[in-house]
């Protein structure tokens, strides 16, 4: 059992030593400076940082994550030289279980984090009252209003939203709930699928993370409508992650289901899939696709494709399901509750707006349909 006798966690220059020592008591920990040269401490070699033994757990959460925790340390999306996972917010609880689920892939993937809110000028949109989350709006009661005022207004709001919700993030790290991950963040007024998709465009992204409501919510039609928007227009992988997601909280996935088509398009996706888990012992059930919506699945279609991935994909464990998809929601329905699966995986083809207009997508139905976290791949198509 650790107890209260002082330790040194570290030696620095007098200056670096001080600055610990306040970063270090803002969290709570007593620390006392020691000068390493006892005999002639005016000529000293560096000053030892002297904490209770009981205090060591927290300090070196602290330590290791000093750059991060640091409020002026967050860092560019464009200093992440393995990119970056987006991760768009709304300050609600659905966002950050989406973000602590995008943390542990940046520190997977060697990658950082960039925490995107987007909000609407009322005056824009023709609406009294603006929602820029669950539980946060604003209020056009005064008119007119100067749209600079409104602007400003909004902004601010946000802006303070976003420091709370950095605080949040930063706590979760010091608690060791999430492990140090860069991040920065941004506030972006307009819609937002048009913001994500032009950061996706500018930026080194490798994947998006969106948290949704999940399908017993009464607004998941709204909030579908944006990241459905987004599955099919992003360029990068998406990941929703629903707010009732038992392994958000704890952990990444164990069991996934890939819907495929047995087309070359799919070794593409299941490429990419491997390399976002690399650490990850992932069991992938197969589910086999209709070429067209006028032909029907073929089981044994999945057999090259299955002897393909046992022989590439060592980590991964891989085994055939035999569902028809004559229903798609309804069989998923049985195949889930006979065994709990984790994440929902398609290779998405980009439609054309008309497309998607009148033949909605699986991953769309299934969006609506499943509380499961739904990973969309983007290939040609």
């Amino acid at each position: 059992m650790l107890s209260d006798r002082l330790i040194t966690v570290a030696i620095h220059t007098y200056d670096r030593a001080h600055r610990l020592k306040a970063i270090l008591e803002g969290e709570g920990i007593m620390v006392s400076l020691q000068n390493v040269n006892l005999t002639n401490p005016s000529i000293s070699a560096g000053v030892r940082v002297r904490i209770k033994e009981c205090d060591l757990p927290q300090a070196l959460r602290v330590i290791e994550n000093i750059e991060i925790l640091a409020p002026s340390a967050t860092c560019s999306p464009h200093e992440h030289a393995q990119g970056s996972i987006l991760v768009p917010v709304d300050f609600s609880e659905n966002s950050l279980k989406a973000t602590i689920v995008a943390f542990r892939l940046a520190s997977s993937l060697g990658a950082g984090i960039h925490m995107l809110h987007t909000y609407i000028d009322p005056t824009f949109s023709g609406q009294s009252v603006m929602q820029l989350s669950d539980s946060l709006t604003f209020d056009q009661t005064i008119d007119p209003i100067d749209d600079a005022e409104i602007d400003k207004s909004l902004a601010s709001i946000a802006q303070e939203s976003m420091k709370k919700f950095e605080e949040q993030i930063r706590d979760k790290i010091k608690a060791g709930v999430i492990p140090g991950v860069k991040f920065s963040s941004e506030i972006a007024e307009g819609l937002p699928e048009e913001i994500i998709d032009d950061y996706v465009s500018s930026h080194k992204n490798i994947l998006t993370v969106m948290g949704t409501q999940g399908a017993n919510s009464n607004n998941r039609e709204i909030l579908g409508s944006v990241t459905a928007e987004v599955l099919d227009s992003c360029r990068t992988m998406v990941l929703t992650v629903p707010s009732n997601t038992p392994w958000a909280s704890k952990g990444m996935p164990a069991h996934a289901v890939y819907f495929t088509t047995a087309s070359q398009e799919d070794i593409i996706a299941l490429d990419t899939l491997y390399r976002l888990f690399p650490d990850v012992a992932l069991k992938i059930t197969l589910v086999a696709l209709p070429a067209s919506r006028f032909s029907k699945p073929r089981p044994d279609s999945l057999e090259p494709l299955l002897k393909y991935c046992r022989s590439n994909y060592p980590a991964f464990s891989f085994k055939a399901s035999p569902l028809s998809l004559s229903n798609p929601v309804e069989e998923f329905s049985e195949l889930t509750s006979a065994s709990p699966v984790d994440m929902i995986v398609i290779p998405s083809r980009r439609k054309n707006i008309f497309s998607r207009l009148f033949n909605p997508s699986l991953a769309h139905r299934l969006l609506f349909h499943s509380d499961i976290p739904l990973m969309s791949i983007p290939v040609k198509g």
